[in-house]
């Protein structure tokens, strides 16, 4: 394209510094293409292509050319292309998939059991260098444990795998809340959450706080388990976790719990007594 070859004529005469004759026979453009300057102002052009690709990034010239028509603006259709070209418009772009809107909703302790669970992931590396990543779901109600597991990779369908376990162990919630991770967007997860009429409720991107129970959750696992010690290997890592977690369940008095363990608050609603006051409805780490 005549555009095209002018930008190699400019290119060879500035880096390779030859002359405009040698430049143009070389890229195949005529002197008169390379010293025309063109006296038209497309910068109106130019800002409605640009709005046009970054709403609309999977479509091509003929759909930004047909919603300018649409418009009622009446550019000429070479000129339009010769812009859009020269924005380089035509090259395939990257763009990252959308999320779907997420709503906010005030963090409020379920008043039983099973009704929520929080999960979230988090990361370490072992003493040989090794990256390890760390399951964690946890029982809103009386901030239990259900479940701590380390893998060396952790997919959508290891994330199911878990759940299925505890589903025959304890049954499942009515709700899930969750980030917007890969593992929790996919659709082997989400189709595995409405085959069991579970709820999945998926926070706001980059509202960490929106989960606070299991962010909460993650900090002390981090200071006690993670940055306390340096695993050999992932074995040493879950057998750690799995001595921790038992004594967190039963033993960690927790503050939010009137400084009763997670069991115990647990089973204390169980039997029918009026468990201490649920904790007031806050958007902030608990």
């Amino acid at each position: 394209m005549p555009c095209e070859r002018k930008e190699l004529a400019e290119h060879l005469l500035k880096d390779e510094r030859v002359s405009v004759h040698r430049a143009c026979r070389v890229t195949g453009a005529t002197r008169s293409m390379f010293y025309y300057r063109s006296h038209r102002d497309d910068t109106e052009v130019r800002e409605k292509l640009g709005s046009l690709a970054t709403s609309h990034p999977n479509r091509g010239f003929d759909c930004y050319y047909g919603r300018i028509r649409t418009e009622g603006l009446e550019w000429n259709r070479k000129r339009v292309l010769r812009v859009y070209r020269g924005m380089r418009l035509v090259m395939r772009r990257k763009h990252r998939r959308r999320l779907p809107e997420r709503i906010r909703e005030p963090l409020a302790q379920p008043v039983a059991a099973n009704f929520t669970w929080s999960m979230d992931f988090m990361h370490d590396v072992l003493g040989n260098g090794r990256k390890v990543r760390v399951f964690n779901v946890l029982d809103d109600h009386s901030r239990e444990a259900v479940a701590v597991r380390a893998e060396r990779s952790f997919p959508a369908e290891r994330v199911v795998e878990v759940l299925e376990q505890l589903s025959r162990d304890r049954g499942l919630p009515r709700r899930i809340r969750v980030d917007n991770g890969p593992e929790f967007i996919s659709h082997v997860f989400t189709q595995w959450c409405a085959s069991k009429s579970v709820e999945i409720h998926h926070i706001q991107p980059g509202k960490p706080a929106q989960n606070a129970y299991i962010e909460r959750f993650n900090r002390t696992f981090r200071e006690d388990v993670l940055d306390a010690y340096i695993f050999d290997d992932i074995e040493q890592l879950r057998l750690m976790a799995e001595r921790w977690t038992y004594d967190y369940n039963h033993n960690h008095p927790h503050t939010a719990l009137g400084g009763m363990a997670p069991i115990q608050y647990r089973l204390q609603g169980e039997k029918g007594r009026a468990p201490f006051p649920p904790v007031k409805t806050t958007n902030h780490l608990i």
